[in-house]
Parts: structure tokens; sequence; C-alpha cells
């Protein structure tokens, strides 16, 4: 044999067998990527969905929150506060602040920012309602003034509601 016709089968074979390993390797790194795609995607459907979770529960509590210091305030005006008036009222802080607290975590800060108001004006309220229910208010505290605090956390509670709104993507109405 010709060491010519040697050296073009070696090559024709190194070539054929090269020509299939590089197409390998490109075939594998294209579902490489497409599986890592679907996996993005994957993630997040599921950030969505737990964002969309977390921000219901955010809002219900938060408002469950506002009209328990309301039906509070009422007790306070017609009778004496009971020691299942005050149970009723902690247990709507204690589930908006596990619910703020969950927020924190996975809001981005545009949501957070107004969580964070919602949050602080909700705390503001009981604090001034816990003192009033002591007999120790602070100068210039007063039932009225705190009826009109807890209906004021109206406004932050909209307005949080439409920040998680357009972080999930939900049209406003025109």
């Amino acid at each position: 044999m010709d060491l010519g016709a040697v050296i073009i089968a070696v090559t024709g074979v190194a070539g054929t067998l090269g020509g299939s390993l590089l197409t390998q390797r490109v075939s594998e790194r294209a579902r490489r990527r497409e599986l890592d795609l679907v996996r993005d995607h994957e993630e997040t459907r599921e950030i969505r969905a737990l964002r969309r979770t977390c921000y219901a529960e955010l809002n219900r509590d938060a408002r469950q929150f506002t009209t328990a210091l309301n039906r509070h305030l009422h007790v306070m005006r017609e009778r004496g506060v009971e020691d299942a008036d005050r149970e009723k009222l902690d247990e709507a802080k204690n589930a908006h602040r596990d619910r703020y607290s969950e927020a924190q975590m996975i809001a981005p800060e545009s949501v957070l920012e107004r969580a964070s108001a919602v949050n602080r004006a909700l705390n503001a309220v009981y604090a001034q309602v816990k003192r009033l229910e002591r007999g120790a208010p602070e100068p210039g505290e007063d039932m009225e003034g705190a009826a009109r605090a807890q209906f004021e956390v109206w406004e932050p509670l909209r307005v949080m509601r439409h920040a998680m709104r357009d972080d999930l993507g939900v049209p406003r109405e025109a």
C-alpha cells in the first residue's frame, strides 16, 4: 500500500469519527441549554406562584388586622375589653406579623416598601389602642384619634395591593 493512501484513509476515518463526536457534543450542548431554559421557566413560575400566595395572604391578614383594630375600638367604646377581645386582636396581629415576615423573604423591594408602610401603620395603631386600653395614652391620644389612624390604614393597604398586583402582572382596569 502506498503511504499517501494510508494517510488519506486515516484522515478520512479520523474526520468521520471527529465529525460524529463534534455533532454529538453540539447536540448535547443544545439539550443542556434547552433543559436550563425549561428549568429557569419552571423556577420563574414557582416564584410567581409563591409570591401570588404570599401576597394574597398578606393582603388578607393586613385587612383582617385593620378590621380587628376597628372592632377592638368599638368594644372599648361600648363595653369593657375582655380577655377574649384581646386574644382576637392579638391573633390578627400575629397572623399579619407572620405573613409580613414571609413577604420580607419573597417580595421585591417595590412591594416590600409598601408592605412595610402598612406594617408600620398597623403597629402604630395597635400600640395606640393598647395604651388607650391600659388607660395610659400618650399626650394627644384619644379614641377619636385612634379611630382616625385605623381608618387611614386603608389607603396604604390599597397602595400595597396595587404594588403586589403590578408585580404579578395583573392589569389595572382602565
